[in-house]
């Protein structure tokens, strides 16, 4: 591990550096540490992949000084490397209608892998995956690993309109869209849940290193869960 300066205000944390359930663990352990051992000087933390991004007060602690702090929590004894207590992670199940009127990409990506449409629903479906990092959109969790007969590379051009809800896959990764945006993941479904709600609390149902599963539903079940039909309540998709 090392720790560099962010900003004015802000330390980076560095681990690892490769996409595995193992280094997050460590990220999100010493996340927890941070909050609740500096909490006197911490304004906020970000955790993702395999970095954790700490916010401070400037006036209560200097950068040098953080970083001391920092280095005791992961190294309390000179030479010993410290078993940071691993954070419980929450288990979340999202729905998903997977017909083809809403899996815009799903014939592509059954093409690219050589399998047929239902087995690329079903290898979807099989995995749990772990929240690796939100954004580039509140509420965009990045969930990893899809089965490696799935994973497929971001589209050459990227859409200009991606609809609320789309579930998609780029390269090693799987994600819901909560909101209408640009985008160039390949769309196999749609999810109804609302994922970033600002009004309530916490406005999100996942958080970095929380787990995740997809269930598939039906049209009908779709509908009822508050599924929206082109984002427009219009009556087509």
């Amino acid at each position: 591990m090392r720790i560099s300066v962010a900003g004015e205000s802000t330390l980076m944390v560095h681990f690892e550096q490769r996409q595995s359930a193992d280094v997050l663990a460590q990220v999100c352990a010493l996340q927890t540490q941070v909050k609740q051992q500096l909490a006197e000087v911490i304004i906020d933390t970000t955790a993702s992949y395999a970095s954790l991004l700490i916010c401070f007060d400037v006036y209560k602690i200097s950068h040098q000084q953080l970083r001391k702090r920092i280095q005791q929590l992961l190294l309390p004894q000179p030479g010993q490397y410290p078993q940071l207590p691993e954070t419980a992670a929450n288990e979340i199940e999202l729905p998903v209608y997977y017909g083809e009127e809403v899996a815009l990409d799903l014939a592509i990506i059954a093409e690219h892998a050589k399998l047929t449409q239902q087995q690329v629903i079903e290898l979807h479906q099989q995995q749990t995956y772990v929240v690796y990092a939100i954004g580039f959109a509140p509420g965009f969790a990045y969930l990893g690993t899809v089965d490696e007969r799935i994973a497929i590379p971001r589209m050459a051009t990227p859409r200009v309109k991606v609809p609320k809800g789309a579930v998609a896959i780029a390269d090693q990764q799987t994600a819901v869209y909560p909101a209408e945006s640009p985008g160039g993941w390949h769309i196999i479904g749609r999810c109804p849940q609302l994922l970033f709600d600002v009004n309530s609390e916490p406005a999100m149902p996942f958080a970095v290193g929380d787990k995740v599963g997809f269930r598939a539903v039906d049209y009908e079940e779709y509908i009822a869960l508050g599924g929206i039909l082109n984002g427009v309540g219009d009556g087509t998709f």
